[in-house]
């Protein structure tokens, strides 16, 4: 007798799906107040399935958003304050013995929840960030010979400083592009202060926050994403983006096949913000700084006068240049 056929949940329309995105920016723009693109951004990276990084200077909600983010998402969560002194088994887990038994057994660390906060992930030396490599890329842990299973949906939000603060470390190249996207808040603008400093009592913003949609949904809005359209001449379109990033002077290496494929999802998600099931080339326009922005190694970078602004300030200016389809 054949066994009954495990039901298949419908994808969300597109119209459910914005619903779903708007919900959650809403309640985003509770906890930080005055930067809905920046939301917008920060819930189309987590709905596309990538990595975010965060870099500003300390003081300006990048902690905030990302604690928001679990609560919106009804995501188990996990902080971990990167420091000088941190070590990999203190992040991935550890074999722990029992003497009792005489056997092993494997005790998971933070980095076994659904969304992890790396804070201030470049103050750690370069072994330590690279723990996180093959979790962020495959979605498991490697120990003694054993691979251990991440929980879906996972995401990391990594947050570091500048890199002309003291006591930082670059982060390496192989784990920027593990970051789908990766954003600044920046300050507030003077009448968002003013109105935080009358309005906001001593708890923190993000305690009164509730969950406005749960991790199996997060899972259909991802499938959804993977299922939308992208034809044939926003594909070129892309690519001819990249290619102008690898032929700008300026640019010492431009976007890698894996920023084309990144940016391609993070339009696909950008599109359900405007209730379709298709990308245009303004979906990629939306997303195209933040994917590739912290991609490029600019040839000022070499005598060591890069900023952030340069490469947004370049990327923008590829865009200028290469005509979109219409």
């Amino acid at each position: 007798m054949n066994s009954p056929a495990r039901a298949i949940n419908p994808l969300p329309s597109p119209a459910t799906a914005r619903a779903a995105l708007e919900r959650v920016a809403a309640n985003l723009s509770l906890a930080v107040q005055g930067k809905d693109k920046e939301v917008r951004l920060a819930v189309t990276c987590v709905v596309a399935g990538g990595h975010l990084l965060l870099e500003d200077v300390p003081g300006v909600g990048k902690t905030t958003l990302v604690e928001a983010l679990a609560r919106s998402f009804d995501l188990s969560f996990s902080r971990v304050q990167f420091t000088a002194d941190l070590m990999p088994a203190d992040i991935l887990g550890a074999q722990v013995f029992h003497a009792q038994t005489a056997t092993f057994s494997f005790r998971p660390g933070p980095l076994f929840r659904q969304l992890v906060l790396a804070d201030e992930l470049n103050r750690a030396p370069p072994r330590t960030q690279s723990a996180l490599l093959e979790a962020m890329a495959q979605g498991q842990v490697s120990l003694d010979g054993a691979t251990h299973a991440l929980p879906r949906p996972f995401t990391v939000v990594a947050t570091q400083n500048p890199v002309d603060f003291s006591g930082t470390y670059p982060l390496p190249d192989s784990q920027l592009d593990r970051f789908l996207m990766r954003l600044s808040l920046g300050h507030p603008s003077p009448e968002v202060e003013a109105r935080l400093l009358t309005t906001r009592d001593a708890s923190s913003p993000v305690e009164a926050l509730k969950a406005v949609t749960s991790p199996e949904e997060l899972t259909e809005l991802r499938a959804q994403v993977a299922a939308q359209r992208l034809d044939d001449t926003v594909a070129e379109y892309i690519v001819r983006l990249a290619q102008a990033t690898r032929a700008h002077g300026d640019i010492e290496r431009g976007a890698s096949t894996r920023a084309v494929l990144a940016l391609g999802m993070a339009a696909r998600a950008h599109a359900l913000w405007e209730s379709r099931d298709f990308v245009t080339p303004g979906d990629v326009r939306a997303v195209l700084a933040p994917c590739l922005a912290h991609r490029l190694l600019l040839r000022s970078a070499n005598q060591g006068a890069y900023t952030r602004d340069e490469a947004t300030h370049l990327i923008e200016e590829v865009a200028r240049k290469v005509v979109a389809p219409r």
